[in-house]
């Protein structure tokens, strides 16, 4: 295409982190230019943030729904080709129903919607308009996560019997949204980020990337969830046995209360042959443990490409040695999506490596983890089956 994408942003004005994020990522690559925004329901706050950002004042609107009947009734040349939505869980589902009536392609934040019964509709939607979705789960976005991906696609370590996955924050480990903490407030109330805390916030992510990764389905879980601050209203820790579809087990740990860890998101497979490592903290880095061999470490960017899968190559951006973090693996996801959304305006077949992003099948599991996680952690049984509702 000779243009850039055009998109318009719900949610995400100069009072929101993850908006901000967003637009480093899409800028990365210039494939992608904002062009209008809802960027807040504080009227003052909307405009304050599209003076900031140097949209025109006729194409900073007030309210989504404003944004999307009016860009809908632009001429082609002018009007958006998709929105990114970053709005707190709660707000997720309505605007993304309506850009898909009016006819544009949808980004939005994780979880995908409020509830299940919301992201089944959003498939039906995604379905009868034929328009792309795309859900940032970022971690998928790693060139290493990709990597290990395709080595085990490829049998590289066998078939996998053990996942270990885990998720520790220490951010919560106050009752910070009784203290002005904005982040925490919302996360932490029920009618703003659903059923489910540090597991629909974090432990979300653990579960997709085990499902990632290994290329299995999750069939039922055990799950023990807490509330370790006094005064939450939502689990700020839990833990979760795994089984997935090929018999192989799995344990998750997510919490927030880690007192002193960041983002120390961590994945271990193990299979017949091997296993494999790769932490979030030291994203460049993938460890392989064999059987019968010394460990071997891989490393993004360097100069054995020729071994690495040309999905972790489409998504290495700098030479050996140079780090690439959370921003470049949001940026790949954002990427992808542009090169797939572009091919199909022009008419064209993408890459397969340009098609590896998420999407709503991806938050339809999401929301079917949170259910059932839920269910378990209040039930009696043993396991409880995950069972996403059919679209």
């Amino acid at each position: 295409m000779k243009r850039k994408l055009r998109m318009g942003m719900i949610g995400g004005g100069k009072d929101a982190f993850i908006g901000a994020i967003h637009r480093l990522a899409f800028n990365m690559d210039g494939k992608v230019e904002m062009v209008c925004g809802a960027l807040s329901v504080r009227p003052e706050v909307a405009k304050e943030s599209g003076e900031e950002l140097f949209l025109s004042p006729e194409r900073t609107y007030l309210s989504y729904e404003e944004m999307l009947e009016k860009e809908s009734q632009r001429p082609a040349d002018e009007r958006i080709d998709f929105v990114t939505i970053v709005t707190p869980n709660f707000a997720h589902f309505a605007p993304a129903k309506m850009a898909l009536e009016k006819g544009f392609h949808v980004v939005i934040e994780k979880p995908i919607t409020f509830n299940l019964a919301e992201a089944v509709e959003l498939k039906k939607l995604v379905d009868q308009t034929g328009l792309l979705l795309c859900l940032t789960h970022t971690y998928s976005g790693y060139p290493m996560v990709k990597q290990a991906k395709q080595m085990v696609k490829d049998g590289v370590i066998g078939n996998v019997r053990k996942v270990w996955v885990e998720y520790p924050q220490g951010w919560l480990s106050k009752l910070s949204e009784r203290e002005g903490n904005a982040q925490a407030a919302w996360r932490t109330d029920p009618s703003k980020s659903g059923k489910a805390g540090s597991m629909g916030d974090i432990g979300t992510h653990a579960a997709h990337l085990a499902e990632y990764i290994t290329g299995l389905k999750i069939t039922k879980l055990c799950a023990d969830l807490n509330i370790m601050v006094p005064g939450r209203l939502l689990d700020d820790d839990g833990n979760v046995l795994l089984k997935f579809e090929n018999g192989a087990a799995g344990v998750l740990m997510a919490s927030q209360v880690a007192a002193g860890e960041e983002n120390a998101l961590k994945i271990r497979v193990y299979g017949e042959k091997g296993g494999l490592e790769w932490a979030q903290m030291e994203p460049n880095t993938l460890i392989v443990k064999w059987l019968d061999a010394p460990t071997q470490i891989l490393r993004a960017g360097a100069n054995y490409g020729d071994r690495l899968s040309g999905y972790a190559t489409h998504n290495c951006r700098t030479p050996g040695g140079h780090p690439e973090g959370y921003l470049e693996a949001f940026a790949n996801i954002y990427r992808n999506f542009a090169l797939t959304l572009s091919a199909k305006i022009e008419g064209t077949t993408p890459s397969k490596e340009a098609l590896d992003f998420p999407g709503v099948e991806d938050g339809i599991r999401g929301m079917t983890f949170i259910d059932t996680v839920v269910a378990s952690g209040q039930s009696k049984e043993k396991w409880t089956d995950f069972t996403p509702s059919a679209p």
